[in-house]
């Protein structure tokens, strides 16, 4: 396994687990139950960890790919700073995440307002998610480059 395989391996779940436990914690606050919110900040937790085992295997496959015709460096540089912003945000996410577990299980008043926060901040998660992903696809996917490119071009004409 190299680098980049390594990579594609695990950088899937921090964008798929963050968008399963939004709706997993949408359904813990619409019905009140600590179960589930504890599930969905279990998921974020986990999503956390997989955002710096993503972080740290991002380079090998940098190495791997940075050499190839179709590949240049800008194109992995703003998937690396959107990478960068989302590692941030999922770092915070677990860490209230694991606020809302302690909270939950010691039954703490202000329980309701973590899981308030963590539902904000997995909202910009889920933004940056998607721009990580596709600045990610953009790397060997020319043809969403080239959509990405027809959309930007198409808006800078109006």
């Amino acid at each position: 396994m190299n680098g980049a395989h390594l990579h594609m391996v695990v950088n899937h779940f921090p964008i798929i687990g963050t968008i399963l436990g939004f709706g997993i914690l949408i359904a813990g606050i619409s019905l009140k139950n600590n179960t589930i919110k504890n599930t969905a900040y279990c998921l974020f937790v986990v999503g956390a960890i997989f955002a710096a085992i993503s972080m740290a295997t991002g380079d090998g496959a940098e190495d791997m790919v940075v050499k190839m015709p179709t590949v240049g460096r800008h194109i992995i540089h703003e998937h690396e700073e959107m990478a960068e912003k989302l590692a941030l945000i999922l770092y915070i996410l677990g860490m209230i995440s694991i606020i809302g577990l302690y909270f939950n299980f010691k039954k703490k008043p202000k329980a309701n307002l973590v899981s308030y926060l963590a539902l904000t901040i997995v909202i910009v998660a889920i933004f940056l998610g998607k721009e990580t992903g596709t600045t990610g696809g953009e790397i060997r996917h020319t043809e969403i480059r080239q959509i990405q490119n027809s959309i930007e071009v198409s808006n800078s004409k109006q």
